[in-house]
């Protein structure tokens, strides 16, 4: 026991809960970012399931990973795609800009620092040519 009345164990053990607690509410926004995400379930099924996040949160989140888990995790994955594609496509977009002319003499400069070989600089000429 410390001098302030205050014993290790009894620290340990609100670190302990305060731990649990965080991961709880972690996993609980993860749970409501997926329910609204999922784009196949009607609303009145995220309704009942925001409802019992409510009134019954400790089972209603277990019982939700459990039965919605692998879900969760292809609806992530297909959104950090979806995501990647749309950068993709916005990097091009904002590559593919500008006159012929600057698009070739961008590619040089490339070619010059040696980023890219004549085969690379080739095929850039020809795209910003056609």
């Amino acid at each position: 026991m410390s001098s302030n009345g205050v014993s290790s164990w009894g620290l340990f053990w609100d670190i302990l809960w305060i731990f649990f607690l965080v991961i709880w509410i972690i996993i609980l926004f993860r749970v409501i970012g997926d329910l609204f995400r999922d784009k196949s379930e009607s609303g009145f099924k995220k309704f009942l399931w925001c409802i019992f996040l409510i009134f019954a949160p400790f089972i209603t989140l277990f019982i939700y990973v459990i039965v919605r888990g692998r879900g969760m995790a292809e609806r992530e994955a297909q959104a950090q795609a979806d995501a990647q594609a749309q950068f993709s496509e916005y990097v091009k977009q904002q590559a593919g800009t500008g006159d012929p002319a600057s698009q070739i003499a961008n590619a040089k400069k490339l070619l010059d620092s040696g980023a890219i070989d004549q085969a690379d600089f080739d095929k850039l000429k020809a795209k910003a040519l056609a």
